[in-house]
């Protein structure tokens, strides 16, 4: 089972292949929205913003999210870590359920492109 310091890590690099990303990918990426990732098997969820192409973790709270981000996504953390080092497919992952992913349906057209 990963550990909270493992998905925190895998956030950043998430955040850092982002934020090196071109074209398409960027541009998807370049949304300004309140943020959080609920690790379903640590019950913690991660809180802050995508901004400027990059995931800002603002703070780590017990259980699920405290209020209702923009874009929610959940998932175990061995999923979370095997999504960010490309082992695991993040769109069979989403269409199987083992991640879940809502946001409003303007930025799940724009977030399409990241998948």
């Amino acid at each position: 089972m990963a550990t909270t310091q493992e998905c925190r890590a895998a956030l950043d690099k998430l955040s850092d292949n982002l934020a090196g990303a071109e074209g398409g990918v960027r541009s998807a990426a370049a949304l300004d929205r309140s943020l959080s990732c609920h690790v379903t098997d640590l019950k913690i969820t991660f809180t802050g913003r995508l901004e400027n192409g990059r995931i800002e973790v603002l703070d780590t709270v017990d259980g699920p999210p405290p209020e209702r981000a923009q874009i929610r996504l959940a998932m175990t953390g061995d999923d979370l870590v095997a999504m960010v080092d490309g082992r695991l497919n993040f769109a069979k992952a989403w269409a199987s359920g083992r991640i879940r992913l809502e946001a409003g349906f303007r930025d799940l057209l724009r977030l399409r492109t990241l998948l």
